[in-house]
C-alpha cells in the first residue's frame, strides 16, 4: 500500500480522494472541489491517501502547530474494510508528525480529533463502509486514547454558509495519558486558528469560544 501526499487538485488521486470524501461525509462536511486549491499547496496542511491497486482507499488530513505544541486530525477515512487501512494511516502519520515535531524543536503535547456521538439522532450511514460507522470510529479512538474535552461543541459547516454544525465532540489524544485536563485558552487559540479559514462563524461557535475564554482549564473526560 502506498501512502501518498497530495498537494495539488491537479494529482490524479484527488479527484478520487474528493469522491470518497462525498461518499463517507455529509454534504456540510466536505469543501468544495475548487476550494481545495489553496489548502492542498498550504505546506502546512499534510493530505495523504492510501493506494492500493491504484485506487484511493482511505485518506487522512492533519496538521502540527509549534506554536501550540499541538497536532490536529481533520479526517480519517477508511474507504474499504479488510485490508488493515486503519494502522497503515495511525502509523503513518503518527512518523510524520513525530518528524514535524523533530524538525520544530517542539515536543507535541497531544492531538485534537473531531469525532461524531453516535448517540445522537446523527440521520447519516457514512457510506454504509462498516469501519467508518461512528459507534466504530468513536470506540477506536478511545482505544488510541483520545479523551473527550467537557464541553458543549459546534463547529463551522465546511460548505461556507456559516451553519453550525452540531452532533460532534471535540477530543484530545495527550501525550501523558494521565493527563486529566487541559488550558482552556490553548482550546480557544487552536480552535480560532483552525477556523480562521472559514469567513462564516455561526454565533454558538463564537458564543462557545467566548465561554472557553473565561474559563481556566477544560476537563478530558472518557470517550
Amino acid at each position: 500500500m502506498l501512502y501518498h501526499r497530495i498537494v495539488s487538485i491537479e494529482d490524479p488521486y484527488f479527484a478520487k480522494l474528493h469522491q470518497l470524501l462525498q461518499n463517507i461525509f455529509p454534504p456540510e462536511e466536505v469543501l468544495a472541489y475548487e476550494l481545495w486549491k489553496e489548502p492542498l499547496e498550504d505546506e502546512g496542511i499534510h493530505v495523504y491517501v492510501a493506494v492500493h491497486d491504484g485506487e484511493v482507499v482511505g485518506a487522512t488530513e492533519y496538521r502540527y502547530y509549534p506554536d501550540m505544541k499541538v497536532a490536529m486530525t481533520d479526517f480519517t477515512i477508511i474507504g474499504r474494510p479488510a485490508l488493515g487501512i486503519g494502522r497503515f494511516l495511525l502509523r503513518n502519520r503518527e512518523r510524520d508528525l513525530e518528524r514535524l515535531a523533530r524538525e520544530s524543536g517542539t515536543a507535541s503535547i497531544g492531538m485534537f480529533a473531531e469525532v461524531y456521538d453516535p448517540y445522537r439522532d446523527l440521520g447519516h450511514g457514512f457510506g454504509d463502509v462498516s469501519p467508518m460507522n461512528p459507534h466504530v470510529r468513536r470506540e477506536v479512538l478511545s482505544h488510541i486514547g483520545y479523551k473527550k474535552l467537557d464541553l458543549r461543541y459546534v463547529h463551522p459547516s465546511w460548505d461556507h454558509e456559516g451553519q453550525a454544525v452540531e452532533g460532534l465532540d471535540l477530543c484530545f489524544l495527550p501525550a501523558d495519558e494521565e493527563r486529566s485536563d487541559i488550558p482552556a485558552a490553548l482550546v480557544a487559540q487552536f480552535l480560532k486558528t483552525y477556523y480562521s479559514a472559514l469567513p462564516n462563524k455561526p454565533q454558538a461557535w463564537l458564543d462557545m469560544v467566548e465561554e472557553l475564554e473565561k474559563r481556566e482549564t477544560i476537563g478530558l473526560l472518557p470517550l
